[in-house]
């Protein structure tokens, strides 16, 4: 990997985080299309995904700062909606790890999985239109979230869309839906970057690592991100999700093509 194409796979991670599209799976198409082998640098290839995830958490707490301090309030119910929902992701992250290991190495699939996101996006919509007076976040909504949360590990399975879909079907306002979900990012990825470090350091890979391009990839994801974040929080918000639905149709079939007709490539 070069400085150019970190630069481009950090916008992407930024611009896509806060989209219900996958960022992680757009992540794999484009560096499979960039020519960047997935399996030969997988411990790398971990690490930048993290890396870049952590400068869009920059932005998500600078925009949402004052959501964030309202979790430290009592009776800190907030607080404990979030330890709930965060439950889920941990127990299929660690149960299912060497299966999310083989599909982050293995974009054969991603086709698949961006075709479901699309599907429960389409619903969302559906649910959302038809729900005419939808309810404060509570603890049903937050587990509900949570659990399609753990679902959205897998590459091109959107974590944000899975859980803006648990929300919407629990019958919850969108903007505190959209709110909690970008919330519910900040434990996922802190507790992936501490496992990815402690991965990498085991496997004696930290020396080879290239700094320079996680830098370029994650200071260009934290600019796309804040810049995104804000736009999208509306726009979610208003449960316009059709548009994602049919734009993951789209890459679902491109990437279905790319992957299973061999003239395509």
């Amino acid at each position: 990997m070069v400085w150019w194409q970190a630069l481009v796979l950090g916008l992407i991670q930024g611009f896509t985080e806060f989209l219900p599209v996958s960022s992680s799976g757009h992540l794999i198409l484009v560096r499979e299309l960039m020519g960047l082998n997935l399996v030969s640098s997988t411990q790398e290839n971990f690490l930048f995904d993290i890396m870049v995830h952590v400068g869009t958490l920059v932005a998500v707490v600078l925009v949402l700062y004052k959501d964030i301090g309202g979790l430290f309030k009592k009776p800190f119910k907030r607080m404990g909606m979030l330890i709930v929902a965060t439950i889920p992701a941990v127990i299929v992250g660690f149960l299912c790890k060497d299966y999310i290991n083989e599909y982050f190495n293995n974009a054969t699939y991603l086709c698949f999985f961006f075709l479901f996101t699309a599907v429960i996006m389409l619903v969302s919509e559906i649910i959302a239109k038809k729900n005419k007076n939808p309810k404060d976040l509570g603890w049903g909504g937050a587990i509900a979230m949570g659990v399609m949360q753990g679902v959205g590990v897998f590459p091109g399975v959107s974590r944000s869309g899975s859980s803006i879909f648990g929300g919407t079907v629990a019958g919850s306002k969108g903007k505190q839906v959209a709110t909690f979900s970008f919330l519910m990012s900040i434990p996922v990825i802190l507790g992936s970057l501490l496992l990815t470090v402690i991965d990498v350091a085991k496997s004696g890979a930290l020396g080879s690592i290239d700094w320079f391009n996680i830098a370029v990839g994650s200071i260009a994801a934290f600019a796309s991100g804040y810049f995104s974040v804000k736009v999208m929080l509306g726009l979610i918000a208003k449960a316009n999700f059709k548009w994602f639905s049919l734009y993951l149709l789209a890459v679902s079939i491109f990437s279905f093509a790319y992957y299973f007709i061999p003239s395509v490539r």
